[in-house]
């Protein structure tokens, strides 16, 4: 029996929390997220509130839940779109490999990685308006040429190899090449790619939504739970601290995982333990 990589099992346990607590949350929280009750505000941690309360009566265990949800929705539809668009394009320039389609491919990545995804977000956030959705977009925009220089990358050795050109001898095209032969041999190197920039993506949905650009109230977010604890950071340490950690938590979970899918899905680094 295969041993896991102790790195796989820590990290799928600490990205599990945070995924079982958005799941959760769809159908329960302990208090409601949108009510105001300044009555309740700034309460410790009690038998009715465990993580206590913000500055506007809000339960914290119900909002960081409830943020869990935002966030990993927020990565996953953009860790989405970078691969439905850029791999394809990645193989699509694999496959004409010094050609016109691969400049224009790589031209055009280029371009996209001359601004990142807040530069990005700015500007959509100017023609359509601030959240969820427009954060989705910006991030999944510039996972575009990240998923396309991996797959690209990727894919250009093998098209070298004697069973693709058997393939090409038999008669097949590019595509159904890169279809058939290609992608399943690149698609371990794609699954970690797509856990890291899962991970890239919760900080990046973090940080658009602490400037505002990103999920908007009364949907609570993690990055706006810090923008609006930064005055009573001195007062309210814990205001801050919770949705910091957080974050570093699930980010420190999915970069483990990735570590460990790494070791798990590579040959060459199975060998190297055998």
């Amino acid at each position: 029996m295969t041993r896991l990589p102790p790195a796989l099992v820590l990290g799928a346990a600490l990205s599990g929390v945070f995924l079982i607590a958005a799941l959760v949350s769809l159908v329960w929280v302990p208090h409601g997220v949108t009510g105001v009750s300044i009555a309740t505000r700034l309460q410790p941690p009690s038998a009715t509130h465990w993580l206590g309360t913000d500055q506007l009566g809000r339960d914290l265990l119900s909002m960081l839940m409830v943020g869990a949800q935002t966030s990993i929705a927020v990565a996953l539809l953009a860790v989405g779109i970078g691969i439905s668009l850029g791999v394809p394009l990645g193989l699509a320039a694999a496959a004409n490999r010094g050609g016109w389609l691969d400049e224009i491919i790589m031209r055009g990545n280029d371009l996209i990685f001359a601004f990142p995804s807040l530069v990005i977000a700015i500007l959509i956030t100017a023609r359509y308006g601030p959240s969820a959705s427009n954060a989705i977009l910006a991030i999944g925009i510039f996972n575009i040429p990240v998923f396309a220089r991996v797959a690209r990358g990727a894919a250009l050795p093998l098209w070298t190899l004697d069973y693709i050109l058997a393939a090409r001898t038999a008669g097949k095209g590019r595509f159904r090449i890169s279809a058939e032969h290609i992608l399943p041999n690149i698609a371990n190197l794609l699954i970690v790619q797509a856990t890291i920039q899962f991970s890239l993506g919760i900080l990046a949905e973090a940080a658009l939504s602490y400037v505002g650009l990103g999920a908007q109230p009364p949907v609570p977010s993690w990055g706006r739970m810090l923008a609006e604890a930064q005055t009573m950071i001195y007062t309210h340490p814990m205001l801050a601290v919770l949705p910091g950690f957080a974050i570093v938590l699930t980010v420190l979970g999915l970069n483990l995982m990735g570590d460990g899918l790494r070791d798990v899905l590579d040959p060459r680094l199975r060998r190297g333990r055998a």
